[in-house]
């Protein structure tokens, strides 16, 4: 079986999010045992599987996510890199359906490479900082929002970008808290250079340190800073090593997330699932 490994959300390789993606040719998933092992040999934020619906449904491709810990009900990146390998291989065109646990996700290729997903907004609610979080991260809160039951992080405004780029927190400390999966976030401190805010994504409690570029966090990133910069078209800059960038398109309760993506491995499983 074959198994790719795309970076996403990136027109370079070694950048951007790499996620492993494999299109399967049954009708059905194995085991979910078998594809969490598998996740956890690929070793990345993110595997994911699909496999073909049948025509004349609400979807064209069942879509799965792992990390090498747990499944997950929503990524962004992994679904980017699945659509990307079923274009690039001609085995989908134009518009993509996904049915996946959070629901119907659909992705549309355009003629430049890029591809735009249409996702849920997360809806936010503001909370009182909870106690031990500062010292976690190693730096003060400006504010802390909920993103809801899909994506369940905190999303922490810091004070600025420099603020961001250099946390370190102590993830020991953040998993020992209630809420230990979190998005930092702050305004750019320099818009002429092309992004409008900046992210990062520590979610130790999923078994992921720091997430590269994590799209589904973008569909909280949205509709924070639209209202807050007066526009529903945005980039983010997500200042992981990695780095990589999303266009954000805030349409109420959906969100446009608009990314690339290369294909960096093109490889063959071994083990039967």
């Amino acid at each position: 079986m074959r198994i790719r490994i795309v970076d996403a959300f990136t027109d370079r390789p070694f950048s951007g999010n790499p996620a492993g993606v494999l299109l399967l040719d049954s009708d059905g998933f194995p085991d979910t045992g078998r594809l969490q092992q598998v996740a956890a040999e690929v070793n990345l934020s993110e595997t994911a599987f699909a496999h073909p619906l049948p025509p004349g449904g609400d979807a064209d491709w069942a879509l799965r996510w792992f990390t090498p810990a747990t499944e997950v009900d929503m990524c962004g990146h992994a679904t980017l890199a699945t659509a990307h390998v079923l274009h690039t291989t001609g085995t989908a065109s134009g518009t993509v359906r996904f049915s996946a646990r959070c629901g119907i996700l659909t992705t549309t290729a355009h003629r430049d490479g890029t591809l735009t997903m249409d996702f849920p907004t997360a809806p936010l609610a503001p909370l009182a900082i909870p106690p031990g979080l500062a010292r976690a991260l190693g730096a003060e809160p400006v504010s802390v929002h909920d993103t809801g039951a899909q994506i369940g992080d905190l999303l922490i405004e810091l004070t600025d970008e420099a603020t961001v780029r250099a946390l370190a927190p102590d993830l020991a400390a953040l998993t020992a808290l209630p809420r230990s999966d979190v998005i930092v976030t702050a305004a750019a401190g320099d818009a002429s250079l092309g992004y409008d805010f900046v992210s990062r994504g520590f979610f130790p409690g999923v078994g992921i340190d720091e997430d590269p570029v994590t799209g589904s966090a973008h569909t909280a990133l949205a509709p924070f800073w639209s209202p807050r910069l007066g526009r529903d078209d945005l980039t983010g800059l997500q200042v992981s090593a990695r780095s990589g960038r999303v266009l954000t398109s805030l349409r109420g309760d959906r969100t446009l997330l608009t990314g690339s993506a290369v294909t960096v491995i093109d490889g063959e499983l071994l083990t039967a699932l």
